[in-house]
This record gives C-alpha cells, structure tokens and sequence, in this order.
C-alpha cells in the first residue's frame, strides 16, 4: 500500500479549500490532512479539523487566548511558514486570498515539497521570487480551473512547441450588457454569478473581467509566456476552462464540468487522475457540448484591458493593480462608488504612480499597500464629490 499524501491546506475555509477537503475525504486512502489554516474562522475551523482529522490548526489573525482542545494551535502570519516546513506535511495548498501566505509559499517550494497553487497575488505580486524556487517540472501545480486546464493540456508537451495559451471566462452576469446598462449595476446584483459559487471579492473580479485580466498575468509567469502569446476568451457556457495551442497550428482544450473539485483533484494526486466520475460527479455528456467564444469588449470590460496593459508594462504595475483592485471592489460593495467607477480609480491610481519597480518581494508587497491606500483616497473624494 502507497503511503498517503499528508496535506497542508492554507484558506480551508474557502471555496477553494472546501473543494480540496471534498477531494480528501473521498479518496481518505490516498490523502491524510494534516494541517489546516485560515484566516480568522475560528469555530469553523475547529469544525474542519476535526472532520478531517487534522492535527495541526492555524488562525493568522487569532482572537486573544485562542485554543482548541486536541489540536496543536498556531497563530499569526508567520506560523505558515512553520506549518510549509513541518516534516509531517508532503504536499501544500494555497488556496487563501492576499500576501500573507507569500513567505509560507517560498518555504514550501525551497523546502521541495509539492504544492497545489490557488492564489493569484503569489504569482501576480511575487513572480520574480517564488518561480524561481520551483526545484522541478510541475512541482507548483495551479489549481484555479483555468490555468488547471492549460497545465492539462501541457503535461508532457516541450515548452517550445507550445505557441499561445486560451484561457476562458464565462462572462458574469453581465456579458450582455451595453456600456450605459454597466452604469446601473448594483452590488446586488453584481454578486450573483451566472456559474460559479465565490467570495464576494472574486465574485465582482469576475463580473468586471478583473479576475481574467489578473489570470492572464498569472498565466504569463506559470508557463513562462510574454504578454503577447496569453489571451483570453468569453465562453458562456464554461465547459471549456483553457486551451494550449501548438506551433502546428493545433488547438488542444480540457472541456469538463464547472466544478473545483476536479481541477483541485488534479492537482492533489498529479501524475495520477482519481476516479471523479465515479466519486465526484458524472463527465459531460459530448452531445451537450457548446464550444461557442467571443473576443472580450474592452471597452465593456475596463478592468480587463487595465490589467492586460499592467501585464505587458510589468514592473510596479501589478502589485500596485491588485492594491488598487482590492480597495475600489470594498469601496463598491458598500455602496460607495459606482461598478463602472471601480476602473477608473484602478486606472487613476496605475497612471499616477511615478516611483520605481519593485527591487526585492518586500518593495511588492509594500505597492500592493500603496495602491490600496491610493484607491482609498481616490475612492472618499469621488464618494464625497
């Protein structure tokens, strides 16, 4: 009998992290969990580790005198990093929004262990200082569903037959849109997406294209692509979650349903695939099929071509488009801007900004700070005008 994976699972108390321990608990004689973190769930959290069986729980931003009776409990940031260095973790997730868990991250690839990758900013913000710590092919599998779908369709093909990389968005409510309909959008409805379950925060990324825009930035740096060459697509009906095309003129696409749990059961047990079909749920139906896309309007979607342009320019531009991103989203969700102004404070923010690119992963994580105060600031003289 091979031994089991024993997993680390950072941001358990997320969508993404749901779809990992779902994934766990049905293959328990592949995966043990073995850690578990989060940010600030406390009872949850107590509930997940004892469901799972873990061992090990963290909080990063603990209530005061935390503890959990039968659990070994660690808080604050820093404590990932122990949680990534541990001897009795294999195989890492991350699977949490933010920073905060860059360092673990680092630890976690230095260290050689595999790890499951489900968090933008550490790719988007940190690029320059966590791909290089990557020890061999596939050791960092991505687990959002599209670039998942890329990492596919690649596997074992050599990086120089590789030609352009497709991913693909759904759209969100609001694909059909005309420009002076987007001027009316409520947060209300901003927050129901027409295929996905998310946090509010990724939800409105993915109602103004942001979130693509960010992927595709993300794409650039896991599969080694110049701006140019990683584009994407809108795909209504998210059976197609990423296409690889080949310097043949060859188009290979994963088509699945929308569904976490199989690109996160990809990652967990690569080079093997687990029997979805069996436990998880049943694969589509061909006939079903509807392989329909079309070019994204950027002037639609604003957000969208604000963060391809902060792709191609790079430098300070991305970690200060995630800060600005993650201000102007709150501003809108309380009310006080409007959706089409959420663009225009990013953009302002991008165009204002005349300091120097980030020299080490400190100065990057201190933009993503300085592009969320600036939209802060930009947001109160636009709430008060």
């Amino acid at each position: 009998m091979e031994k089991k994976i024993r997993l680390a699972v950072i941001g358990a108390t997320g969508s993404v992290g749901g779809a990992v321990l779902d994934v766990c608990s049905r293959f328990p004689e592949i995966f043990e969990v073995t850690a578990l973190a989060a940010r600030c769930s406390a009872k949850k959290l107590a509930e997940l580790g004892r469901r799972h069986g873990a061992k090990l729980l963290c909080l990063t931003e603990p209530c005061a005198g935390w503890q959990e009776d039968g659990f070994e409990c660690l808080t604050g940031t820093k404590a990932l990093s122990e949680i990534a260095e541990d001897d009795r973790v294999d195989h890492a997730v991350f699977a949490s929004s933010g920073v905060a868990a860059i360092p673990a991250l680092q630890k976690a690839l230095s260290r050689g262990i595999d790890v499951s990758l489900a968090n933008k900013e550490s790719v988007v913000v940190a690029g320059p200082w966590v791909m290089p710590l990557v020890k061999r092919q596939w050791q960092l599998r991505p687990v959002d569903s599209e670039h998942s779908a890329v990492w596919q369709c690649l596997r074992d093909a050599p990086k120089e037959e590789l030609s352009r990389i497709w991913l693909t968005a759904s759209g969100g409510p609001f694909r059909d849109f005309t420009c002076e309909q987007m001027k009316d959008v409520t947060p209300e409805a901003a927050l129901k997406h027409p295929i996905w379950k998310m946090g509010p925060k990724i939800t409105i990324d993915s109602a103004t294209l942001m979130n693509k825009g960010i992927e595709c930035i993300e794409a650039m740096q896991l599969f080694d692509m110049p701006a140019e060459r990683v584009g994407a697509l809108i795909h209504p009906r998210s059976q197609v979650h990423g296409m690889a095309e080949f310097v043949d003129g060859t188009l290979k696409m994963l088509v699945s349903r929308a569904d976490m749990r199989l690109p996160a059961a990809a990652a967990l047990a690569w080079p093997k695939r687990l029997p979805a079909a069996e436990k998880i749920l049943p694969p589509l139906v061909p006939s079903q099929l509807d392989l329909s896309f079309r070019e994204i309007d950027e002037k639609l979607f604003p957000c969208y071509a604000a963060a391809r342009w902060t792709g191609r320019v790079g430098g300070a531009m991305p970690p200060l488009l995630v800060g600005a991103d993650e201000s102007a989203v709150r501003h809108f969700l309380n009310h006080e801007i409007s959706f089409m102004d959420i663009a225009g404070i990013i953009n302002d923010v991008l165009e204002k900004y005349s300091g120097a690119a980030p020299k080490t992963l400190e100065d990057a994580i201190a933009l993503v700070g300085e592009g969320e105060r600036a939209a802060d600031e930009l947001c109160i003289k636009r709430r008060n005008v």
